[in-house]
C-alpha cells in the first residue's frame, strides 16, 4: 500500500485547488483529519472510478467462488471463451473513448 497523504480538514478550505491537484497527480486518496482524528477521504474521479471497478470485479469473483463452493454449475469453457472475447472487445471500445473530466 502507498503511504497515505494526510492533511487537516482546514487545509481543504484554504487550499482546495492544491489538494485537488495532489489527488489528480498522485492518484491516491487524501485523508483529511478534524481535531487530529480521521474524518474524510478525498480522491479524484479517475481514482474513484478505478477503485469502484476493482471492487465490482472482486464482488463478482467472490459471488462466483461462493457459487462454486455451493456446487452451482458455471459456464462451459466455450461459453467462458465467448464471454472473455466480448469483455475484451468492450474494454478496447472503452479504451478508445476520450476521458471525461
Amino acid at each position: 500500500m502507498v503511504n497515505p497523504i494526510i492533511k487537516p480538514s482546514s487545509e481543504l478550505r484554504k487550499n482546495y485547488n492544491n489538494i485537488a491537484s495532489l489527488c489528480r497527480t498522485e492518484k491516491v486518496p487524501v485523508f483529511l483529519t478534524r481535531n487530529g482524528q480521521g474524518d474524510t477521504v478525498l480522491m479524484d474521479i479517475e481514482t474513484y472510478s478505478r477503485r469502484e471497478q476493482a471492487l465490482e470485479n472482486m464482488e463478482r469473483l467472490l459471488a462466483a467462488e461462493q457459487d462454486r463452493m455451493a456446487g452451482i454449475k458455471g459456464h462451459s469453457i466455450d461459453k467462458f471463451a465467448e464471454n472473455m472475447k466480448k469483455a475484451i472487445e468492450e474494454g478496447k471500445k472503452r479504451a478508445r473513448q476520450p476521458a471525461t473530466e
